[in-house]
């Protein structure tokens, strides 16, 4: 077959390395509302109780957009191929973040995240696709690691961007950031894989056959569930850190952005680890299982904060940054549960189907603070998404070394 030899034994070939360029600008944007929330709400005219309730109304848009994107990009990344979406994807949240810099009210604010969320949501699965088929299965999850890993330090120079420019210039530079990305993508070439059945009369991103199969349908909930803690960490714990730290008497003034770098450069590290602990183990589920006991580790510490520094609250978002820094193993793990014709479809919906729970995620937290307080609150959240978690992993295929060259019928 043709993808054979369009892969390379190098897991430091021109895709991975575009790829890791692509999801670190994408990660930018996708996390700079988090970290310019209070200055940028401030500046609107937004009071204290404002910016933490219409924040997360932001955010939940976002993920809104991430979630229609994520099913839009998948089901034509297996129709058109892996490189038209990466270079459509980058166009839209490029033209969304510019677009956000002169927003002028929360409405305007929170539609525009929409867009920029829709366009966010295909550089992911696209690329940890293409990488998945363009390198030997015994390194693709190396591969995959370092795409993750680099592309997640992304939230790392969003921070620092923060600390240096106006927040409206910080959208600008993402949006510019991202067209720089246009002329990488000209060089990357397109899935062998996808081109042996490009033509073909199978069904080619068909999201309703995730659906009309019980089977198909097990794998692709069980491929959604095992990947919730990482969008709880971040959109809640790390995201409200400064909500947190004030009901836990935590001393001192708590930067949300400063929480949000630290756990993203832990997260980064910790998906290179992950993708490096699965290759020895040769197990995606067995290293899965090693980061959810770190992230159980983190949510322990983290709740138990009450009159702690402000410095050890960053140091366990940082844990638990490391310990959720499986994103890659799991976007990885959902790409190889599936054929080809429905492999981009699987890899670029089920993330943003985790982004997108976040909106049912924030529900049972904000519901559960009518009995209990703010802090119970986040700890019975963080138990029932740990327990659906591990209950879902259990029941999870091993992935490791799977052959990718088939197709779903």
């Amino acid at each position: 077959m043709n993808q054979t030899a369009a892969r390379s034994g190098s897991v430091f070939n021109v895709a991975v390395i575009v790829a890791a360029l692509g999801y670190f600008v994408d990660i930018y944007d996708l996390l700079l509302f988090s970290i310019i929330r209070v200055p940028s709400l401030q500046e609107l005219g937004l009071s204290e109780d404002q910016i933490r309730d219409d924040g997360l109304y932001i955010i939940n848009m976002q993920m809104m957009g991430l979630l229609i994107g994520g099913i839009l990009w998948g089901v034509l990344a297996d129709k058109k191929g892996r490189l038209s979406v990466l270079f459509a994807s980058i166009i839209l949240y490029s033209l969304g973040n510019i677009a956000n810099g002169f927003v002028q009210n929360v409405d305007q604010y929170a539609w525009v995240r929409l867009i920029s969320g829709i366009g966010l949501a295909g550089e992911l699965g696209a690329g940890i696709t293409l990488v998945s088929e363009l390198l030997p299965k015994d390194r693709r999850g190396v591969g995959t690691s370092l795409v993750a890993g680099i592309g997640l330090s992304g939230a790392v120079l969003a921070y620092i961007m923060k600390e240096n420019f106006h927040w409206r210039t910080c959208y600008f530079i993402g949006g510019a950031l991202g067209f720089m990305l246009l002329f990488l993508r000209i060089k990357v070439a397109e899935s062998g894989m996808f081109k042996d059945v490009r033509d073909s009369k199978v069904s080619k991103g068909n999201f309703l056959m995730f659906f009309n199969n019980a089977v198909r349908f097990k794998k692709y909930m069980l491929s959604i569930l095992i990947g919730l803690p990482t969008w709880f960490v971040i959109g809640i714990l790390v995201s409200f850190s400064k909500e947190f730290g004030k009901q836990m008497g935590v001393v001192g003034d708590i930067d949300p952005g400063k929480s949000i770098m630290y756990a993203y450069a832990a997260i980064s590290l910790g998906d290179i680890a992950v993708g490096l602990v699965s290759q020895v183990l040769k197990s995606r589920k067995k290293a899965l299982f090693i980061f959810y006991g770190l992230t159980i580790i983190g949510m322990i510490w983290f709740f138990n904060l009450q009159q702690a520094t402000v410095q050890e609250l960053y140091w366990a978002c940082a844990l638990l940054g490391f310990g959720t820094g499986f994103w890659a193993i799991f976007v990885t793990m959902a790409a190889e549960q599936f054929g080809t014709n429905l492999r981009a479809t699987a890899a670029t919906t089920v993330p943003n189907m985790v982004r997108g729970s976040l909106n049912l995620i924030a529900l049972l937290f904000t519901g559960l603070q009518v009995s209990y307080s703010y802090v119970q609150s986040g700890i019975i959240t963080a138990v029932v998404i740990m327990v659906i978690t591990f209950v879902a992993a259990a029941y999870t295929r091993e992935t490791f070394g799977k052959d990718l060259n088939y197709v779903e019928e």
